[in-house]
């Protein structure tokens, strides 16, 4: 199973080198907004976007044959991502531009990249640690982007693409129930409290606020010292959440590795468009929006990849309302949860019981006649049609 895996590493360059590619990512950005507003919106293709405009942007933007390419690519795909969210293609900055074999090169033996500009082709020294020489050691990557950050350095985004072993069939399935409460749940009974994420993220939520409250009114010199602190603290919050979940998906796979297990999660997918819909004070919503969810579902899925396991993803309606034992609906009050069926009376942590389940739902899609394991038994569900209602099956 292939992988794609994009390598950060700063450039070390000089000042003329960095104008040259301010240039050209200046270039690139015009270029893409031109191509955005002068073809036919409805065109989606990069070929066929290419095909229309290539001559034009090329006598108009002095960019390389490739760049040109490149540019349509990220037109193409910028449209079609704003057709899937249903809105419009916002803009393009000129803080990077894409790079493909043609314009780009890596060289091994003293750790530098080739780049062409707008000028003369650069060859440009990589800052590379450890982790990313071990990682580029022996390949060749043929793609990149050339970006500039917030820190007003150079990087460049290397894509390099590592084949790893398909996962191996097997009947055991680890299921993990996603929350606010507790980050993550599984059903071999690990847990991941989410008090202490919540709590940090409402002080980086209070200190934002009493600084933008304080550079509003106050002298021209707290104005400034408030948005040095406010620059200073940007990103802490993102960087401690990517710590945390880098964590706990670390820790599922290994365990699941070491089982020789399916991972099964939640799909969660437009959970928030469903929860803002429902009537919530300013800070529930804000906490709500805030939940780094599918972070940690990608986390998951690229570690499993690395791994050699599986990470699927079940419907999550009512797992958390089932009881695991006899697969009828129960009552669930903040985390605890009781099952309403006289003869099973399962009573426990709620989020345990829902973990349980995804482990269920895992195991009917994971293995061949699975989705017995769903069902109720009917002789005693039709004695009573309220219970019969009342389960799965």
């Amino acid at each position: 199973m292939e992988q794609t895996l994009t390598l950060v590493v700063k450039l070390d360059i000089k000042p003329e080198q960095a104008s040259q590619l301010e240039e050209t990512g200046q270039a690139f950005a015009n270029a893409c907004a031109w191509i955005n507003e002068n073809v036919n919106h409805r065109l989606t293709n990069r070929n066929s976007i290419q095909a229309v405009c290539y001559n034009d942007v090329k006598e108009q933007f002095g960019l390389k044959a490739n760049h040109i390419v490149r540019a349509c690519a990220r037109v193409a795909s910028n449209r079609k991502t704003a057709k899937h969210k249903g809105g419009k293609v916002k803009g393009f900055k000129p803080t990077s531009f894409d790079c493909d074999g043609r314009t780009f090169s890596f060289r091994e033996k003293d750790w530098t990249i080739s780049v062409s500009t707008l000028g003369k082709r650069l060859r440009l020294p990589l800052r590379a640690s450890n982790y990313h020489k071990g990682k580029l050691t022996g390949r060749k990557p043929t793609s990149a982007q050339i970006c500039k950050h917030k820190d007003s350095q150079w990087y460049c985004h290397l894509q390099i693409t590592i084949d790893y072993p398909d996962p191996q069939k097997t009947d055991k399935v680890i299921g993990v129930d996603f929350g606010r409460r507790e980050i993550a749940r599984t059903s071999t009974n690990q847990g991941w409290d989410g008090k202490e994420v919540q709590q940090k993220r409402d002080k980086f939520s209070r200190v934002r606020s009493s600084l933008q409250k304080k550079a509003r009114k106050g002298t021209r010199s707290s104005r400034r010292r408030c948005k040095e602190v406010l620059k200073r603290l940007s990103g802490r919050e993102k960087r401690y959440q990517k710590w945390v979940n880098h964590n706990i998906s670390k820790t599922i796979i290994l365990e699941a590795k070491e089982t020789d297990s399916t991972v099964a999660i939640e799909d969660l997918t437009g959970i928030r468009e469903r929860t803002n819909q429902k009537p919530r004070n300013k800070t529930e919503r804000r906490r709500s929006n805030s939940w780094a969810f599918y972070q940690l579902r990608t986390f998951l899925e690229y570690k499993g990849v690395k791994e050699g396991i599986k990470v699927i993803a079940v419907p999550p309606a009512y797992t958390s309302q089932t009881c695991h034992c006899c697969n009828h609906i129960g009552i669930r009050t903040n985390k605890n949860f009781k099952c309403s069926n006289s003869e099973c009376g399962w009573r426990g942590d709620a989020d345990l019981n829902g973990a349980l389940m995804i482990q269920k739902w895992g195991c009917s899609i994971n293995q061949p006649g699975g989705s017995e394991i769903l069902s109720c038994r009917i002789s005693r569900a039709t004695e009573n049609p309220n219970r019969a209602r009342s389960g799965l099956g």
